[in-house]
């Protein structure tokens, strides 16, 4: 848990990132996990109600392995979790890279009504018919050499297809996949995005409307 009101009308899920295989344990001071900390604490103070709950996926595993999606379970067990201690409320997932790629799977979970995803890990025919009828929106480093904007721009574009209610992308000028350049404009996006999801008649989306059309993901300078 990382905020938590004592009546929570809504929830965000973090999900970090980690490696495409590996058995060892997940630490919570491990890089990927730490590197969603500004992220989070951006987000709480974007919070359009100060009665959202905000907690922190605590995978078992580093890697992903294989068709086991071991992160996806983990997902799926603490939304679970969530639903027992708050009731149906809406959940929006924010995941960077191997967590984003967790995020769009877990996003058919009954709780789920929107996904963020930072430099999100969505390899080819990644799985996209869940997203009906939720959010899905993606922000992507220009420079980003570890997962690849185009396999993103094709995601949210399936997505769109498969009846996402809105789906989007914008990439980052001179972005990187750590999130370190431009960071604060990073964490900055990324918080509002969240907030615009969970109160979409309240509080602004901060990318432009191109960023949902069919068109080229514009670049935010």
């Amino acid at each position: 848990m990382r905020r938590r009101p004592p009546h929570p009308r809504a929830t965000v899920l973090v999900l970090h990132g980690g490696q495409e295989t590996s058995e060892r344990p997940a630490r919570p001071w491990q890089l990927a996990a730490l590197r969603m900390n500004p992220v989070v604490r951006a987000v709480i103070a974007e919070l359009p109600h100060q009665d959202v709950l905000v907690a922190q996926v605590r995978y078992r595993l580093r890697g992903w392995n294989g068709d086991r999606a071991d992160p996806v379970r983990d997902t799926l067990r603490a939304l679970d979790a969530l639903a027992e201690l708050t009731g149906p409320v809406p959940t929006v997932l924010l995941g960077h890279s191997m967590g984003g790629r967790a995020a769009l799977r877990a996003a058919g979970h009954p709780l789920v009504t929107g996904v963020v995803a930072l430099a999100p890990w969505w390899p080819p025919a990644e799985p996209v018919e869940q997203t009906a009828g939720r959010r899905l929106v993606a922000l992507h480093g220009e420079r980003d050499h570890v997962t690849s904007p185009t396999e993103t721009a094709d995601c949210v574009r399936r997505a769109r297809d498969e009846g996402a209610t809105r789906a989007g992308l914008a990439v980052i000028a001179d972005g990187d996949h750590g999130m370190l350049r431009r960071h604060r404009f990073w964490h900055d996006t990324a918080a509002a995005l969240v907030a615009h999801v969970l109160a979409p008649t309240t509080a602004p989306d901060p990318l432009p409307e191109e960023c949902y059309g069919a068109g080229a993901s514009p670049v935010l300078l």
